[in-house]
């Protein structure tokens, strides 16, 4: 008789917020997991970054629906108040219009009564738009928590229910536009398009959930850093009998009729496994990491005609002295519109961009020296599809995004302060960190790219892989990314599931005859 093997053996290929949650939720179920990371360290383009004495958070800055991380890590029997603490951003955000500096809070009266102060005669629409907007939410929530496969999970009652509410045929600025009338307010409720790498004169309607959950449910920084909770996952992987490997990069998935067998590493070693959880960046693994011909939907020539997020020029900056600036705040440019239109469908840098900036020592002394400050500054751009030279242009938008800066009231002496620096722009985050097209958050959100149209959880085109973040469903975000690996999670143990049922009806079978 054949040895019965029951713990299913997982290859999960990147280390980024998808795939350690995935590794964390299966080991938690007894999989013998691998994480196998190219980077030096955990976290993907969420990694921890430190420069000299001062450490920043590469890519997400902030959390967003606490509840799902807690559950997230529940599943694997875990708390995460045990890993990480999370302090409450109040308010969520300072937003500068020129002069006008607008900062809502999750408190409804409070906020209320700020949008009646700044812009007179919105305060009811806010009301109405949180409303609205709840009832949407809970429509939209169990499409975000379950795979679709196929069309025919459209005709489902969870899809029923939540059309009349999915506003996929109008736009996020269009939805907004119905709510506010102040131009700056709807601004204020639309820029989160922006987490999709989107226009929100483009971005569908559905997504004016994104501000809504914001004002909702709040938003939350963790001591120490976001890459803090995704380092905690690691240490849950751990303990449940995982392995992370750091600096060990995968150069091929290995096929075999169709299925998936292993990994082959960059240093040479072959791994074999049962299953493969898909965690690298989508654009980049379907185009490195099988054999040429295995794929026929998603063939090089294929993905360059999909359509791609926008990309972010970033600045991380130690700062000597602390800086009177809050948590994160938005500097909106001039003519914002132009400004959105030159990223994602000119192509071209803009003379007056707006700029995110985020200063975590203002709530959190871990991340720099006694008495200093790590800023992060991030300046929206196009992905590397359009026609722009950044070996030539780094220099000079480095030097124009400090020049920015300095216009900001408590940073005019900041080039003076500055004792670390480091620039990164959308050529580093493809050669550095493999982002296809440099594009930040990944595939766009377009209608052709939503849910049964976006890359299923179960890869379509070799069997025994699974996707997980941005480039799945249900999309780009740290909490929708978190669903995938929950999606994905589980569809891997069903299906060993059943491969342990057959095998054992099989096994039965051979000793009746026998």
């Amino acid at each position: 008789m054949t040895q019965d093997r029951t713990a299913a053996r997982v290859a999960v290929i990147g280390a980024g917020p998808g795939g350690l949650a995935a590794g964390m939720l299966l080991a938690a179920e007894g999989c013998e997991v691998t994480v196998y990371e190219k980077q030096a360290v955990v976290g993907g383009r969420s990694a921890r970054l430190e420069l000299g004495a001062y450490r920043f958070d590469r890519g997400a800055t902030f959390l967003m629906m606490p509840h799902l991380l807690e559950e997230l890590f529940e599943m694997a029997g875990r708390k995460l108040e045990d890993y990480v603490t999370l302090l409450k951003l109040d308010p969520l955000y300072s937003l500068h219009f020129g002069d006008t500096v607008f900062s809502p809070g999750t408190d409804r009266d409070r906020t209320e009564a700020e949008i009646e102060r700044l812009f007179p005669g919105d305060g009811a629409g806010y009301r109405r738009f949180m409303a609205d907007e709840e009832d949407k939410f809970a429509r939209i929530m169990p499409l975000l928590q379950r795979p679709f496969g196929s069309l025919a999970d459209y005709a489902r009652k969870d899809v029923l229910r939540a059309l009349p509410k999915l506003h996929a045929a109008d736009t996020v600025y269009g939805r907004l536009s119905r709510y506010f009338r102040d131009e700056r307010l709807r601004f204020a409720f639309t820029f989160q398009a922006k987490y999709l790498g989107m226009s929100p004169w483009d971005c569908p309607g559905t997504f004016t959930i994104l501000s809504y959950l914001e004002h909702a449910y709040g938003l939350m920084h963790p001591v120490g850093g976001v890459h803090r909770v995704l380092e905690a996952m690691a240490e849950v992987t751990e303990e449940h009998g995982g392995v992370i490997r750091t600096s060990a990069g995968v150069r091929r998935i290995r096929v075999k009729n169709g299925r998936a067998t292993g990994l082959a590493l960059e240093n040479g070693e072959e791994v074999e496994c049962d299953y493969v959880i898909l965690g690298a960046d989508f654009g980049s693994a379907m185009t490195t990491l099988f054999e040429p011909g295995t794929l026929k939907r998603y063939t090089p020539d294929r993905i360059a005609r999909k359509r791609f997020s926008c990309s972010t020029a970033m600045l991380y900056l130690g700062v000597d002295g602390k800086l009177d600036l809050p948590h994160h705040a938005v500097h909106f440019a001039a003519d914002y519109r132009l400004n959105v239109e030159e990223i994602t469908a000119a192509g071209r840098l803009s003379a007056d961009p707006s700029l995110y900036v985020h200063n975590p020592s203002a709530l959190d002394p871990t991340l720099a020296p006694p008495g200093k400050s790590s800023l992060y500054v991030l300046m929206p751009v196009p992905n590397l599809k359009a026609d722009i030279d950044w070996e030539a242009e780094r220099e000079r938008v480095q030097a124009s995004m400090l020049e920015r800066l300095t216009r900001i009231p408590g940073l005019e002496d900041l080039p003076e302060r500055t004792e670390e620096q480091l620039f990164f722009s959308p050529l580093d985050w493809q050669d550095r960190l493999d982002v296809y097209a440099g594009a930040t958050f990944n595939l766009a959100h377009n209608l052709g790219q939503m849910m049964a149209l976006r890359p299923h959880n179960a890869f379509a085109e070799v069997d025994g892989i699974w996707l997980v973040g941005g480039g799945t469903h249900p999309g780009s975000g740290l909490p929708t990314i978190f669903e995938s690996a929950k999606i994905s999670a589980r569809l891997l143990l069903e299906r060993h599931g059943a491969s342990r049922r057959r095998t054992a009806a099989a096994g039965a079978g051979r000793e009746v005859t026998g």
